[in-house]
């Protein structure tokens, strides 16, 4: 089996929160112990509810952020630590595209020079060549010639996330994060980016997490989909198994909300209440308060990600009877 590009191992983050003088702060677990591995020119989609940790680990994924215990392991080789002259380099090899383009460019930088940005930082290309290749890059995402003098106020936000897409392939990465790439644009937009990032994915190879909570979207594009809740991973498999057979109650619940033509709300599944505050984490399944199928053992049991008939989950329902029974 191919060796993966990127792999996690045991992730965790901790944040503190609600500290003053007068008492100590909580400790919010964002991520808490996700395995997960990439294999070259797959796409793994990561969906869950705002709150889940998704783009925790998207940015522990890259090298931005050091996990609290764990480890990211890219090509096999442990993630340098920030701000090493290691880490600069692997910068090249792996890239972000962000939710909001217009906050992701300079303001006061031409499309041209942002784009050619990271080829001047890597020392990869000046002069003739940088005008060169920045000019392909616009090609390539389906920009204009005469866009390159424009700055990112003077163009449409599909322009403006394009713009960002191309810098980020400037450097020729191999592996990609899309943190919610398509969901500060319109709809009618939305298709135009996708099918851009499936083209250049197929056509590049590229390795991509894919970050989203619309569902629609990751089935268009994701190879497999990882499902988190509260900053676990509760459900994986490839996409076709997740959207036609969910298993985990939570992952139903998430592809009943697609909206399917003709059939209106009919087969939705509503859940009740809140996400838990992740600084209060209840006992046992995290997702038992709001599980139609929880009992006594769910309140009391955590349960490991395991695989069961095919794919990973992490439900106590989903044991085989001889093993709930031990």
């Amino acid at each position: 089996m191919t060796p993966p590009v990127i792999e996690a191992r045991g992730l965790v983050q901790k944040y503190e929160s609600g500290r003053s003088l007068l008492k100590p702060g909580r400790v919010v677990r964002a991520v808490d112990g996700i395995d997960l591995a990439v294999r070259p020119g797959e796409v793994l989609g990561v969906v869950g509810e705002s709150g889940s940790g998704k783009s925790t680990l998207g940015r522990m994924l890259l090298g931005l952020e050091s996990p609290a215990a764990g480890k990211v392991l890219f090509d096999g080789a442990a993630m340098p630590a920030p701000r090493t002259d290691e880490w600069r380099r692997l910068r090249a090899r792996m890239q972000l595209i962000y939710q909001d383009p217009l906050a992701a460019l300079d303001r006061r930088m031409t499309i041209a020079d942002q784009i050619g940005e990271p080829l001047r930082i890597h020392r990869i290309a000046e002069g003739p060549e940088l005008h060169e290749r920045v000019a392909a890059l616009m090609a390539r995402v389906g920009l204009r010639p005469d866009q390159a003098d424009r700055y990112p106020h003077e163009l449409s936000g599909g322009q403006r996330q394009r713009v960002v897409i191309a810098r980020a392939l400037a450097t020729g990465p191999k592996f990609l994060v899309c943190d919610e790439p398509v969901s500060a644009l319109d709809v009618s937009i939305q298709a135009q980016v996708v099918n851009l990032l499936r083209d250049l994915q197929e056509q590049e190879g590229l390795t991509m997490v894919f970050i989203s909570h619309d569902l629609k979207v990751v089935r268009n594009i994701c190879d497999r989909v990882a499902v988190m809740y509260l900053g676990r991973v509760v459900e994986e498999a490839p996409s076709d198994q997740i959207f036609t057979d969910p298993r985990h109650p939570y992952t139903r619940a998430l592809v009943s909300s697609v909206p399917k033509a003709g059939q209106g709300l009919a087969g939705r599944i509503i859940l009740q209440g809140e996400p838990p505050n992740p600084a209060a984490r209840p006992d046992g399944c995290a997702f038992h308060p709001r599980c139609p199928l929880a009992d006594a053992a769910c309140a009391r049991e955590v349960p490991a990600l395991e695989r069961h008939r095919g794919r990973l989950t992490a439900c106590l329902k989903q044991r085989p009877v001889a093993q709930t029974a031990a």
